[in-house]
């Protein structure tokens, strides 16, 4: 399994320290369907380009970006691309990854995208969500893998959980804490943690103002533990954002570095 850290282009340096296949958060479609990027190292060689669709304009002229993102790639020695497309799909950005996926095959370099775009692009790698609260995490990942045809099509878009549940959860939606938050969370109760096979995740509990919570969290070791699961079901890659990691990266990418298959 590939394993890739998304980062700016300011935090690139720092990231490196920590893991060398980089995905560079620096691209984002410009109006006149123009790929826009942020100043990057000089240096800056291999790893993914990766492309934002936040507040982007319409793509009117599907072939033009394409050929702008190739000469990119070219350019700066990338060995693929990942689309980061946050906003609801829309058929401009559908039309874009059709015509982006031959061109990126052709020249043996990858495409990695949604899987709500993985129509569009069948050549494409469709990204799959880690951030399961509910059910078994092995069988979500499994039933995935079925959907899209083999594991190998798919990559993980891994997303360090952490929930605060309010008891009973009957949305299934909890609110989010922040690696501080969670932090100051744990002194102030000092909660006895476990860890859940199902979600390969740890959890605690406790009660405030008459109310229990449910707490789940991912640390380093939970994540190499999903890591280690989606590589032995064959799935062909994985992403992590520096900014959710930056803190315990030296333990998470520590047991990968040697090129093993984890720890």
């Amino acid at each position: 399994m590939q394993i890739y850290l998304g980062v700016t282009p300011e935090a690139a340096r720092e990231a490196l320290g920590c893991w060398r296949s980089l995905a560079h958060v620096a691209y984002r479609v410009g109006p006149g369907s123009v790929l826009l990027r942020q100043n990057l190292l000089l240096q800056t060689k291999g790893g993914l380009l990766s492309v934002s669709d936040r507040e982007a304009p319409f793509i009117d002229s599907p072939e033009a970006l394409r050929d702008a993102v190739l000469r990119e790639c070219g350019r700066r020695g990338y060995s693929g691309v990942l689309l980061d497309f946050e906003e609801a799909p829309r058929r401009d950005r559908a039309a874009f990854a059709a015509s982006l996926a031959p061109a990126l095959s052709a020249s043996r370099r990858a495409l990695f995208l949604p899987e709500r775009y993985a129509a569009a692009a069948p050549g494409a790698v469709a990204l799959l969500c880690t951030a399961v609260s509910g059910g078994s995490f092995s069988q979500y990942l499994q039933e995935a893998a079925a959907r899209a045809g083999g594991a190998g099509r798919l990559a993980l878009d891994v997303q360090r959980l952490c929930m605060d549940f309010r008891l009973p959860a009957r949305s299934g939606e909890g609110s989010p804490l922040a690696p501080e938050d969670l932090e100051t969370l744990m002194e102030r109760e000092s909660p006895a943690v476990f860890f859940s096979q199902d979600l390969c995740a740890r959890y605690f509990t406790y009660s405030r103002d008459g109310a229990a919570h449910f707490v789940l969290f991912d640390d380093a070791d939970t994540l190499n533990q999903k890591l280690r699961l989606g590589a032995g079901m064959g799935f062909h890659a994985a992403f992590f954002m520096w900014p959710e990691v930056r803190d315990i990266a030296p333990r998470l990418f520590a047991p990968w570095r040697s090129g093993k298959k984890g720890p």
